[in-house]
This record gives structure tokens, C-alpha cells and sequence, in this order.
């Protein structure tokens, strides 16, 4: 059974799927009372579900019911290029952000399912057992040798 912020998500991104724009503006409390939770949950799924990373932008107004508008960014603006790329990652990561690289990777159909599991696998912190910030730059490290290794030249 899914949990209320797998729910929130479907639920955001089927809207946005049947947007013409890839544009949605919603108010956060109606969302919150429509799912039967707080708004604090909807700010939640926001913020993880919908970053950058995951190839969306996100404007939030505080007040009057709190809008939030969401777009989903065109594929063209999306990885114009592996060095935009390495810069998401920049010299350390955490787990959350680089996850949410190899999801966009994996929803854009960069890398296989396969790559997408192994990906993951690599940069888990159960894997990378030393302290931070120490982890967080090597996991930084790892991410960016696979981006390399599958999308790049050693040269870039």
C-alpha cells in the first residue's frame, strides 16, 4: 500500500501529465485537506519529490491559502550538458540529492533499469560506511565517475 506522500505524488504528477503547459498551480491547504493531512506533509513532498534534480521547478507563496505552482522543466533545459550535470553533483552529495540524479537519469531513459538499481545500490549509505562529511564527498566521488563512466568522456 502506498504511503499519503506516494499518493501526493501520483497524484501531482498525473496533473501535470494532463497539463498542456507542464504547469500546474495549486493551493497547499485544499491539497492538505483533499488528502486529509497537514500542510506541512504537502511541503514535504515538495521538497523531495520535486527538485531540480528531479527536473522541476517549484514556486511557493506563504499566505492566502499558500499556491504552489509546479513545472515540470522541458527535457531540452534539462541536461544540456554532462558538466551541468557534475555541477549538480558538485564535491559532495547527500544521499537524497544523488538519488534523486539517478531518478532523472532513470525517467529520462539515460540509463537502464539495471544502471538505475546499481546507481542506487553505490551511493546508498549503508554501502558507504565511513562518517560525514567524509561520505558525502565520496559518495560526490562515485556519483560523478558513473555519470562519466555511462554518459561522458573521461575527458569532460
Amino acid at each position: 500500500m502506498s504511503n499519503i506522500s506516494d499518493l501526493i505524488e501520483r497524484y501531482l504528477k498525473e496533473l501535470l501529465a494532463a497539463s498542456a503547459r507542464g504547469m500546474i498551480e495549486i493551493r497547499r491547504n485544499e491539497l492538505a485537506e483533499q488528502f486529509n493531512c497537514v500542510p506541512s506533509q504537502i511541503n514535504y513532498v515538495l521538497a523531495t519529490r520535486f527538485t531540480i534534480e528531479h527536473g522541476f521547478l517549484v514556486e511557493s507563496r506563504r499566505g492566502g491559502g499558500g499556491y504552489v505552482r509546479i513545472v515540470r522543466l522541458p527535457r531540452d533545459e534539462k541536461l544540456e550538458s554532462i558538466s551541468e550535470l557534475l555541477s549538480l553533483v558538485g564535491k559532495e552529495i547527500s544521499q537524497r540529492r544523488a538519488q534523486g540524479i539517478i531518478e532523472r537519469l532513470w525517467e529520462e531513459k539515460l540509463i537502464t533499469d539495471r544502471e538505475y538499481r546499481m546507481m542506487r545500490a553505490a551511493v546508498d549509505r549503508e554501502v558507504l560506511r565511513v562518517g560525514l562529511p567524509a561520505r558525502d564527498q565520496l559518495r560526490a566521488l562515485i556519483l560523478r565517475a558513473m555519470i562519466l563512466s555511462l554518459l561522458g568522456k573521461k575527458g569532460e
